[in-house]
């Protein structure tokens, strides 16, 4: 049992321990267990086979011993000293006599005992002189007095958990408000998106304005974009339901004056070209005769002294 404790203590002082297992250590008695020890609160020391108490420590702060398949007969006074005990758990030991359970009046704390296979057990009104025997004890072999069942040690320890619930619906609480505020993000960006798709709409009709102005302008004449334009005006207003016909025929007319303006513009530039083509072909024809003129006497002189040449010969 020494060995145990030492490996089960992983090198750790006494005093830091609070629960200690020695299931199956196999020992006849106490022993390395000591009263320093002073903050154990479960100690279990199941199929060890102790014949007897002696020798067990003074635990102040124990409060859940296991005892159970072992071979103790008597000594249940040693257990005095841990007046804290609240858990005692002898079931499969040796008690026959109901006076060696009499040292258990002492545990004042004493709430829930098991002496289940114990011989003790078929003592005649064992459960009702126990009960009065320990005023503190709830629950005896796992009943208590009305043989109501006591909770198991899961049910046990899930209403000690009890107040992590609060946790959890803060928790429920906190993805509430998350999703809530995940709507309001979603719902801004719907609005965002249709800003955004409002401001493209305006960008584009600006630049098929810009693309207008720009043809108008390139068009290679005042008359053709005013056609376009009266043209263009006379459609629109054509789609009107009544009264319309007559202010298309003026833009009609207007169109006609601006085709026949641009017809006579363009008749007037092809006279001017023609001009200067006739201009620069006279001037050319002189420049030729010019030159031809002043060839004519060096021509003359040198057949003049040709001919000398030839009579001399």
């Amino acid at each position: 049992m020494e060995k145990r404790i030492l490996l089960e203590k992983r090198g750790r002082s006494d005093d830091e321990i609070t629960e200690l297992i020695l299931d199956n250590c196999r020992s006849t008695y106490i022993d390395g267990l000591t009263d320093s020890f002073t903050a154990l609160e479960t100690l279990s020391l199941i199929n060890v086979g102790l014949v007897s108490l002696k020798n067990f420590p003074k635990l102040s702060n124990l409060r859940k011993l296991e005892l159970s398949d072992n071979r103790i007969s008597n000594g249940l006074n040693h257990l005095t000293g841990s007046p804290k005990l609240t858990h005692l758990n002898l079931s499969g030991n040796r008690i026959k006599d109901f006076d060696e359970l009499q040292p258990l009046k002492d545990l004042e704390n004493l709430e829930v005992l098991d002496l289940f296979n114990n011989q003790v057990t078929l003592i005649e009104n064992y459960r009702e002189k126990l009960f009065q025997l320990i005023p503190s004890l709830n629950y005896l072999d796992g009943f208590d007095k009305e043989y109501v069942e006591a909770p198991s040690d899961e049910e046990d320890m899930a209403e000690e958990e009890e107040p992590e619930d609060s946790c959890e619906e803060s928790d429920e609480e906190e993805v509430s408000l998350a999703y809530l505020y995940n709507d309001n993000l979603e719902e801004d960006q719907e609005d965002w998106k249709s800003v955004e798709s409002d401001y493209n709409n305006a960008d584009e009709e600006f630049d098929s304005e810009e693309e207008e102005d720009e043809e108008g302008g390139g068009g290679g004449g005042g008359g053709g974009e005013n056609e376009g334009e009266d043209g263009g005006d006379s459609d629109g207003e054509g789609e009107d339901e009544e009264g319309e016909e007559e202010e298309d025929g003026e833009d009609d007319a207007d169109g006609s004056e601006a085709a026949a303006s641009s017809t006579a513009a363009a008749a007037a530039e092809a006279d001017e070209s023609k001009s200067t083509a006739t201009e620069a072909a006279a001037a050319t024809s002189s420049t030729t005769e010019d030159v031809a003129k002043e060839g004519e006497p060096e021509a003359r002189g040198k057949k003049r002294k040709f001919q000398g040449t030839d009579s001399d010969g």
